[in-house]
């Protein structure tokens, strides 16, 4: 890893472009967070919420959305290590909801329109979004994605609201399968299923597990399902816009009246989480050094080098779409992305996005670790203007 860090100039450049984006109203604040080797920098710009004057602070307190995700694939692989999961294993024993799977005949067709799956679902079909049902990126109404609707497991900017982890892998394993497992990669639901996963392997709660293994020895004091209320002045409302007006409305408000001022019935390891850029910085910092922190290992560099291997082959990415071009310059891990061809704009290395607005990478090649986090709603799953401008601006300042 490189111990040069930042350029001034690339820094105050850094500040501009995203201070930019506050004063046209596209954000009413971001907190902007870059380190390499011992030098750290980070910015907190503009305010809490449209229309109000306290400032964005540096610890203020995000919903990180599916930046939980690679937080949860660590959590899964020191499972591994401790021999309670094993990658090549179905995951019949722990997630019985899961077993004797069918599979639609037809991805448009009718939800009892099936045939038996080839095989079990694997624990790595569930890290690497191989297991079979998730999120339909093109066009179109189906009845499964109905179906999913229906009971409560549908993909979309609400976290699940089932009572309890039990209850929605009930109403998930009463649905079929989109495709035979390992046959191609389906964007979220694995991921809610993954955390149900750690907890019955690991006999504790989700969140329990998490703060044990990673939250209390990374200090990430600040992270978790839900906002005590001792800091819920630190959460600022999230927003969503709308299309056709371009106007602003409140996603989930800020304060006691947020979703996240209480314990979820369940947690979601898919984009449950919420956190600060500091806490974020100590688990990619995690991640970047292969795995340890403090002196003391968390995960084996096995491990890490595990997640950050794309195992999503040609033939699965074809059939597999996203975001316009994303198979061109990414792959997926356990857990995370894998960024492959770097365009300017683009982050580098190891991580992933939030549909809330947050972004947090790692990069091996250059020891650059970049957090951006907003509470704006991406508008889509390619990369809001914000996240290029920031990414752009993080790899300016590394290189000068």
């Amino acid at each position: 890893m490189g111990e040069r860090g930042f350029s001034e100039a690339g820094l105050g450049r850094m500040r501009a472009v995203m201070a930019g984006h506050v004063q046209r109203g596209d954000l009413p604040g971001v907190v902007a967070l870059v380190s390499r080797g011992g030098d750290t920098y980070a910015d907190a710009i503009g305010a809490m919420s449209f229309g109000d004057a306290a400032p964005m602070r540096r610890d203020t307190i995000f919903r990180i959305a599916s930046v939980t995700k690679p937080i949860a694939g660590a959590a899964a692989m020191m499972l591994v290590e401790d021999g309670a999961l094993r990658l090549d294993e179905p995951v019949d024993a722990l997630l019985p909801e899961l077993a004797n799977r069918r599979v639609l005949r037809a991805l448009g067709g009718r939800v009892d329109d099936t045939v038996p799956a080839r095989r079990p679902i694997l624990v790595s079909d569930i890290l690497s979004l191989r297991m079979g049902i998730g999120a339909i990126m093109t066009p179109g109404d189906t009845p499964i994605v109905q179906a999913m609707m229906e009971k409560g497991v549908a993909v979309g900017p609400q976290l699940p609201s089932a009572p309890s982890p039990d209850a929605w892998m009930e109403s998930l394993g009463s649905l079929p399968l989109m495709f035979h497992p390992g046959e191609a990669w389906m964007y979220d639901t694995a991921m809610n299923v993954l955390g149900v996963l750690i907890a019955r392997a690991s006999g504790k709660p989700l969140e329990d597990f998490l703060r044990e293994r990673i939250f209390e020895p990374l200090g990430m004091k600040d992270t978790g399902f839900s906002v005590p209320a001792d800091k819920i002045h630190r959460l600022p409302a999230c927003y969503a816009r709308n299309p056709e007006t371009g106007s602003f409305g409140v996603f989930d408000p800020a304060g006691p009246e947020s979703r996240f001022s209480r314990a979820p019935g369940f947690a979601s390891a898919a984009g449950g989480l919420v956190s600060t850029a500091d806490d974020l910085l100590a688990f990619a910092r995690m991640m970047l050094n292969k795995g340890e922190h403090g002196g003391e290992r968390l995960l084996s560099a096995r491990s890490v080098e595990l997640m950050t291997t794309d195992h999503i082959t040609p033939e699965q990415k074809a059939v597999s779409p996203f975001s316009p071009g994303f198979w061109d310059s990414r792959g997926w891990g356990y857990a995370l992305s894998i960024v492959t061809r770097p365009a300017p704009g683009d982050p580098r290395g190891f991580g992933w996005d939030g549909g809330y607005g947050t972004s947090c990478y790692w990069d091996p090649e250059t020891g650059v670790i970049g957090v951006l986090l907003t509470q704006r709603m991406m508008d889509s799953p390619s990369a809001p203007p914000a996240f290029v401008d920031f990414w752009r601006s993080t790899y300016e300042a590394a290189e000068a």
